[in-house]
């Protein structure tokens, strides 16, 4: 198994915006269950890079028979040879379905959870 590449700026270029300890404890939470369900399912040496963005942004949601206005995350997986281009993995949807559903479960305050399929380029493979 080899490590996936790790943003130079720090974990702090995944959180746009005003970053605080809540919201780093937030993304390692996610972060933590997206990876451990790639190494533990045998996709991780399958993709380049993946890991979670938690994006500034509120969404509503519903959880058992309350309404939440909680954090939304973003899960990016690439494929590439070299970093200077790459494309979207394409992850099982059953892979991705249960991590959303493990995420919302487990991390109180994430409930909506996105799958980025944008290509490098024109975007870029971090959300800095």
């Amino acid at each position: 198994m080899k490590r996936h590449p790790f943003p130079g700026p720090g974990l702090a270029v995944r959180i746009p915006g005003v970053v605080t300890r809540e919201d780093l404890d937030l993304l390692r939470r996610v972060d933590r269950i997206f990876v451990d369900a790639l190494l533990r399912e045998g996709l991780y040496d399958s993709v380049w890079q993946a890991f979670a963005v938690l994006l500034p942004v509120r969404s509503v949601g519903v959880m058992g028979d309350e309404r939440t206005y909680q954090r939304s995350a973003v899960l990016r997986a690439v494929t590439s040879i070299d970093g200077m281009t790459a494309d979207w993995a394409r992850l099982p949807y059953e892979f991705l379905q249960q991590v959303s559903t493990d995420i919302i479960n487990k991390v109180h305050g994430v409930n909506r959870v996105v799958y980025d399929i944008s290509s490098k380029p024109p975007s870029t493979i971090e959300w800095e």
